[in-house]
């Protein structure tokens, strides 16, 4: 699965990205609002994490610009801006989930499993067909 990763800071998105690897994705890391939006109008992506505090564009901007677009990638916002209004703004302006700064990588991957789950129909994580059993959730 492809995942799109918004993060300006280096070390974070490093951090995100190696994580998300280990969890099977395929993640494509843009550091700014622009390549944000470059991105998602040129790629397909199961979902996208998006920080809010980005260079040039930031990310309600940036979520707006691609809501109003007609994009319908599920966006879960990870970001340090965590006030009631932040969150309500976040959702409101299009975000599908909402973490605040720190998180656990665990909870990540988590939230970002159950988004994708939602938005292809399958409230199941475990599939199963003629005796086959795929199961994307990591083995303790």
């Amino acid at each position: 699965m492809r995942i799109l990763l918004v993060e300006d800071d280096v070390l974070l998105g490093d951090g995100i990205r190696a994580g998300l690897e280990l969890d099977a994705y395929a993640v494509d890391w843009v550091r700014n609002g622009e390549q944000a939006l470059h991105a998602l109008d040129s790629h397909s992506y199961e979902a996208c994490i998006l920080d809010l505090g980005l260079p040039g564009k930031d990310g309600i901007a940036v979520l707006k610009e691609a809501r109003s677009a007609g994009d319908r990638t599920p966006v879960l916002v990870l970001t340090a801006r965590d006030t009631r209004e932040d969150k309500i703004g976040g959702l409101d302006a299009g975000a599908d989930d909402y973490l605040t700064k720190p998180f656990d990588l665990g909870e990540l991957q988590a939230r970002l499993r159950a988004l994708i789950r939602r938005t292809s129909g399958t409230a199941r994580p475990v599939l199963e067909h003629r005796g086959v059993v795929l199961d994307p959730r990591p083995s303790a």
